[in-house]
């Protein structure tokens, strides 16, 4: 998946080369076709690299946003586990010495049970 994206963005970057090329060989005014032929629309050369740059980086974005998305949830989802394994723990703890959830406080360390004389 990584290729893909990797081979995207140099897609991408080399467009953005060409537009360049383009704009330094050809100072006068771009024409571009609407969508369903409802005319043309005439953008300096350097307005139209401007735009075509800004749609390419947006594209790349969204290429790295899934990503970044996943690994927030993972992130969360590894939190909350820890967090209910911490409450497990605590609650065996204070169930095996005996003491009350109630009685003891998360700054106050657990009472350690004192043995008698070993015979």
């Amino acid at each position: 998946m990584r290729l893909v994206s990797f081979i995207q963005v140099l897609l991408l970057l080399a467009i953005l080369a060409y537009l360049t090329l383009f704009t330094l060989e050809n100072p006068d005014p771009v024409r571009l076709p609407l969508p369903f032929g409802r005319g043309e629309l005439s953008l300096s050369v350097g307005v139209t690299v401007a735009l075509f740059a800004l749609i390419g980086a947006a594209y790349a974005a969204l290429l790295l946003l899934p990503p970044v998305w996943r690994e927030r949830l993972r992130r969360r989802q590894e939190r909350r586990a820890r967090r209910a394994v911490e409450e497990r723990l605590t609650a065996t703890l204070q169930a095996r010495l005996g003491v009350s959830p109630t009685s003891v406080s998360a700054a106050d360390p657990l009472p350690v049970p004192v043995q008698g004389p070993s015979a």
